[in-house]
């Protein structure tokens, strides 16, 4: 378990999740009225929204500039959450992107990407921060 707390969060609750996080992304993105600096995008923001705080909750994302989005869920004022997302991109082209059964815009079933899931987020749970979830699925 990754905290005490945490509920088992199953592959089609992730897929609702990431989903519905898109969706909300993806308004704020063309609804955005500014146009930051070195925006790509002509009728809107690149980056839309990157995190919610909620009853107690956080859920953080993190979008690669291939388009690919993990998102995170954590106890509102956990430290480090930025770097657990950057390490899990990380984990990813090492570990999902070399598996030759990986089929890309399908949920990561790579057993050697959810252990070194596991075992970043036991490292940064001992130094501090329970995190509700993560973006692995099972």
């Amino acid at each position: 378990p990754l905290s005490e707390r945490a509920p088992t969060i199953g592959t089609n609750e992730w897929l609702r999740i990431g989903s519905t996080f898109h969706s909300l992304h993806a308004i704020a993105a063309e609804a955005s009225p500014l146009r930051l600096l070195g925006n790509k995008n002509a009728y809107g923001a690149d980056d839309g929204i990157e995190e919610i705080n909620a009853g107690g909750i956080v859920l953080k994302s993190f979008q690669t500039r291939t388009g690919v989005k993990f998102v995170i869920t954590a106890d509102p004022g956990t430290a480090d959450i930025d770097y657990v997302l950057r390490e899990i991109y990380v984990l990813y082209t090492d570990c999902a992107l070399k598996d030759p059964f990986y089929e890309l815009e399908m949920p990561i079933r790579c057993e050697l990407f959810t252990q070194a899931v596991d075992l970043l987020i036991e490292r940064v749970e001992k130094g501090g921060g329970a995190y509700h979830g993560s973006s692995k699925q099972r």
